[in-house]
């Protein structure tokens, strides 16, 4: 059984793939400092405390497991913070990264999948994206990851650092089986956001801007289930194991959803009314950001399996309504 770790395993995604590595056959190894994952979500694999740049937390568990390869999730993922501490950003995303990969080559591990974001692609200047589209990111959030990138790129010229990019759009949904769901703090995405009101906990949602140059005013996004992304990173991992080359991809299913249809969708869903105020654009909201998924076909053999939002808002909201 090849030992995979997995840093940030207690958060929204990284706990997923610990489960979907577990159902594969492979044992997860999770490193997470615990500032937004969660300890009960570690059910699958080991788990170590600790920050991914503590260099004598990570050679402690790579002392005590053969690891076969990494799945690097642990970064701060709030654009709005990263523009008002950017230096937060910079010091644990970059940094941390830094200090993992050195660890990695000083201890003979070579394969990393890098969890990365569209938010590398910056302002879209054609829909769909797919990975030639020009990276400006505008977000230190995006610039972190688009650094790291451009990292993982030279340390494969020069260490063979074999590594995939994963460039997600709007991960969404819950585990089908109810045991793992999205619950951060503070909450900043739509669907929890929506099933908040939902389900009686907030009094209306917030929606940014209704003047876009979109059917109904609101903005459009790509929503990708967790499960799927989680079964991306297996393919991922599976083909760099099987000798495949470093590489970018894009994952989203290629469908967009507006900010109301998702409102209506959810209180379809749900059977509850939900409330919203409209209050003016954040600043560097795109109208529309939508995943050309073809190279993810391609080079990995994924398609997504959950590619109706209605069935993405129904696994969340069968979480949050047991949670």
């Amino acid at each position: 059984m090849k030992n995979i770790l997995v840093t940030g395993g207690a958060g929204y995604i990284g706990s997923h793939c610990c489960k979907e590595l577990a159902q594969k056959g492979y044992h997860p190894v999770t490193v997470d400092n615990l500032v937004y994952g969660h300890k009960k979500n570690v059910k699958w694999g080991d788990f170590s405390q600790g920050h991914v740049g503590d260099r004598k937390v990570v050679e402690k568990i790579f002392d005590k497991y053969d690891i076969e390869a990494v799945m690097h999730f642990a970064a701060y993922a709030y654009v709005g913070e990263s523009v008002t501490d950017p230096r937060k950003y910079y010091h644990n995303n970059l940094c941390g990264t830094i200090d993992l990969l050195h660890c990695m080559l000083d201890c003979g591990i070579n394969k990393i999948i890098f969890s990365s974001t569209c938010a590398t692609y910056g302002l879209p200047q054609r829909i769909p994206i797919d990975e030639t589209h020009p990276r400006k990111p505008i977000s230190p959030y995006g610039k972190s990851k688009f650094m790291i990138e451009e990292i993982l790129k030279d340390y494969d010229n020069a260490y063979g650092m074999r590594f995939i990019s994963l460039r997600y759009f709007n991960a969404a949904g819950a585990d089908p089986d109810g045991e793992l769901g999205e619950e951060h703090n503070p909450e900043t995405h739509l669907i929890p956001l929506i099933l908040k009101v939902a389900g009686g906990h907030s009094k209306n949602l917030h929606v940014f801007g209704s003047d876009y140059e979109t059917q109904d005013g609101s903005c459009i996004r790509d929503y990708i289930h967790v499960t799927d992304l989680a079964r991306a990173h297996i393919l991922a991992l599976e083909n760099l194991l099987d000798g495949g080359l470093s590489d970018f991809i894009n994952l989203g299913t290629g469908k967009g959803s507006s900010v109301l249809n998702i409102i209506k969708i959810a209180s379809r869903v749900t059977g509850r009314n939900v409330p919203y105020v409209v209050t003016a654009r954040r600043p560097g909201d795109p109208a529309v950001l939508i995943a050309s998924n073809t190279k993810a076909g391609q080079v990995l053999g994924w398609q997504p399996e959950y590619t109706d939002i209605e069935d993405i808002i129904r696994t969340a909201w069968n979480w949050h309504k047991n949670s």
